[in-house]
């Protein structure tokens, strides 16, 4: 099978030009002006845009979470993302307490292994660091091709690790090759401020954002950055939010250290005024929540500026049927009923609702 895509304007890294682009199979075997080809299929791309495929880089497919799973399983979601053009996703292996980084890749790829229509790749999230998964990070860079370890520092109890097991995982991940990357809040201001609220009955989404001020994340973006310094191993930011996090690694540069970087699309054209709609407001819960106008400045002068290297979804989709179970979670709280006597781990829900981004 092979394929002639005409006179499309041509979009790389480095040009910008018009020009045919002949494929083979799933090689691209010529690019140039008027090729000399025959094929069985010939697009005029003439006035359009062509550009390599996208890779998106943070999304959670068939999640379990809550007693449920986000609602795209491998297969719509990377159809979906053939669709926008995005060829390549990657997604999280998230280990549980107890759990060996080996099985929980199995419990990944279960699911993914002969379903997906695109091209895909894992970053395992490391939630139980002791000597056990240390001795796993040499065997899933070199066996496994896996070289980024996902981080916490929320979810105490769930998926946080303490800053001793950060060291400790940081320096043994720059021994092997690999990068550290990063969920960055503050998990004990962060469940203080929901206990309190809880407490004080506010349980509507708009809560769920004011339990996660942007202190918390600008504190922990500064001190993941202090660490990865530190030890000497590369570090990754994923979906920051705010111009005070954005601000601890224009910190960081200061000593010359990189810290890379990502926000996701919502952060860049959403705001916080969403969650001003009693529970309507659940649409957009997510978790950094969305943050304010000026937020939405900062990310974007960071991206012209270099400091935000990459743009990602953190595509964690949850379907307005299961954002409706957090309703009852509400009810519950304001009757006195512990969650747990309805079937649920309320650890991360923030008390109303489910999160659709991690």
């Amino acid at each position: 099978m092979s394929i002639l895509i005409k006179n499309g304007r041509i979009i790389t890294a480095a040009d910008d030009y018009v020009a045919d682009i002949f494929i083979e199979g799933e090689t691209i075997s010529a690019i140039g002006k008027n090729l000399p080809v025959q094929a069985d299929t010939v697009i005029d791309a003439t006035g359009k845009l062509v550009f390599p495929g996208g890779i998106d880089p943070h999304v959670h497919l068939a999640m379990p979470f809550m007693g449920t799973f986000s609602s795209d399983t491998h297969e719509t979601g990377t159809r979906a993302a053939l669709f926008g053009g995005t060829t390549t996703v990657i997604d999280f292996v998230l280990q549980k307490q107890g759990q060996s980084l080996k099985d929980a890749l199995a419990d990944w790829n279960s699911r993914a292994r002969g379903t997906t229509v695109g091209d895909y790749s894992f970053h395992i999230a490391v939630t139980d660091f002791n000597e056990d998964t240390k001795a796993e990070i040499k065997v899933m860079v070199e066996e496994e091709g896996i070289t980024s370890f996902k981080t916490f520092m929320a979810y105490k109890g769930a998926l946080m690790i303490d800053d001793r097991q950060m060291i400790g995982l940081m320096q043994e991940v720059k021994k092997q090759g690999g990068m550290v990357t990063v969920h960055a809040t503050n998990g004990d201001v962060i469940d203080y401020l929901t206990a309190k609220h809880r407490s004080e009955g506010k349980l509507t989404p708009l809560y769920h954002y004011l339990s996660q001020p942007e202190v918390t994340e600008a504190e922990a973006s500064g001190r993941f950055s202090d660490m990865a310094d530190y030890t000497g191993c590369p570090g990754y930011i994923v979906h920051m939010t705010c111009e005070g996090a954005l601000n601890a690694v224009r910190h960081a540069t200061r000593r010359n250290q990189k810290v890379f970087v990502e926000t996701c699309i919502q952060y860049l054209v959403l705001d916080a005024s969403l969650y001003e709609q009693n529970f309507e407001g659940a649409k957009w819960v997510m978790s950094p929540p969305l943050r304010e106008k000026k937020d939405q400045q900062s990310l974007w002068a960071g991206i012209n500026q270099g400091l935000v290297q990459v743009v990602a979804t953190d595509h964690c989709p949850f379907m307005w049927e299961q954002k409706l179970m957090g309703r009852m979670i509400s009810r519950k709280f304001r009757t006195g009923i512990q969650p747990s006597k309805i079937g649920w781990n309320c650890s991360t829900a923030r008390g109303f609702t489910k999160a659709t981004s991690r």
